[in-house]
């Protein structure tokens, strides 16, 4: 695979640059604040890899206390720098942070524990959640870890452990109870699943249609889902919203933490079931472009049923919907990504509108009902 062909450098981003011996200062002052005792801050880092939603910054500290020192290590979670021309059009750090308590708080999901949440912007620019540090591996999104890594690495029978994993947790957050007393961030008019898909039209507008690029290939799935919504959605429970297992901390084979509550929401539970099926298979369907082997036992659409009506009891329905629903939602992270790239001269605009949808092939394969599952 030559370096032009790939497909992580496709994915990559621009990230703009925050100045970290300016950040310790900053933080050291309002940490000292928070605690009541000088604090000092050391090794700032930013991940080699993370999410493309927000700025991710790792740090230790320490402080006098009870006639001791105590220490620890950190995670701090801020929304992006507007000069960062970001993927989503807003970065809503108020509702994470509920949610995240309200998911430790009513279940057993392996939640970083939370310190604090700032939405004073004076601070560092941008409102921020500060977590405890949880130490494990996630499966790389970039490089994908269908090419090479420790998943890749790992026998059929270990890479089953995360998936079960994966769908173990996805039930626990669907089993949570009262999410609209739990969680009144996320409710609202009309149903669930309406509001969501409302949404992803206004985030498709702001995101594409007010730079001027409209895809056809995204406004026909967005007819395609109206044509084919479903008679009876089911329940509506909470979703995690970003099911994958690149959002989750391993230690070996067995979860230490979940992570990426940015996009939770209430809909039917095939919302998460969906996106997790159709984003390894993204990944999977870049491998098999290249001629590589890829993960083809990872994550199968109907193991993922299977292990998911095992643990629930529920019977998944509608699924077709949600693959497409999710392939309908990640072509606008792409195209978004893409015009991401153009802007920042990474990248140059594409002969036909359909290819700022980097899975192109697989989004009209499913549409037309061609889409190849073994």
């Amino acid at each position: 695979m030559s370096e032009d062909q790939d497909p992580a450098a496709q994915m990559s981003l621009t990230v703009s640059e925050r100045d970290l011996d300016e950040l310790a200062g900053k933080l050291a002052r309002w940490l000292t604040g928070k605690i009541g005792a000088e604090v000092t801050v050391s090794d700032l880092s930013k991940p080699s890899s993370g999410g493309m939603s927000s700025t991710t910054i790792l740090f230790d500290a320490e402080w006098a206390a009870d006639g001791g020192t105590e220490r620890g290590s950190f995670v701090i979670r801020m929304a992006p720098e507007d000069s960062s021309f970001p993927v989503f059009e807003s970065y809503d750090l108020a509702m994470q942070y509920q949610v995240m308590a309200g998911v430790a708080a009513a279940s057993e999901i392996a939640v970083p524990p939370l310190r604090w949440l700032e939405l004073d912007d004076s601070v560092f620019g941008s409102p921020f959640i500060v977590m405890e540090r949880v130490e494990g591996r996630a499966p790389s999104d970039n490089p994908p870890y269908v090419f090479f890594g420790w998943l890749f690495d790992a026998t059929v029978a270990e890479r089953a452990l995360v998936a079960d994993a994966t769908v173990e947790v996805i039930a626990q957050v669907h089993a949570i109870d009262k999410v609209a007393e739990r969680f009144p961030l996320l409710d609202g008019a009309g149903t669930a699943l309406r509001r969501h898909f409302e949404a992803q039209r206004a985030w498709y507008k702001w995101a594409l249609t007010d730079h001027g690029v409209q895809v056809p290939l995204i406004e026909r799935t967005f007819d395609w889902l109206e044509t084919h919504w479903p008679t009876d959605p089911g329940p509506e429970v909470l979703n995690w919203g970003d099911a994958r297992p690149g959002n989750i901390l391993f230690e070996g084979f067995t979860p230490t933490a979940v992570l990426d509550w940015e996009m939770a929401t209430f809909a039917p539970r095939e919302l998460d079931l969906g996106w997790t099926i159709f984003i390894h298979r993204f990944f999977q369907d870049i491998a098999t472009r290249f001629d590589q082997p890829g993960l083809p036992d990872f994550l199968r659409r109907d193991a993922v049923v299977a292990k998911y009506e095992e643990l629930t009891g529920h019977s998944v329905r509608n699924l077709d919907f949600y693959i497409v629903y999710a392939a309908l939602r990640h072509a606008i992270v792409m195209a978004r990504i893409k015009c991401r790239m153009i802007h920042f001269g990474e990248d140059t605009v594409p002969a036909e509108l359909d290819d700022y949808v980097m899975h192109r092939l697989s989004l009209e394969a499913l549409l037309d009902g061609t889409y190849e599952w073994d």
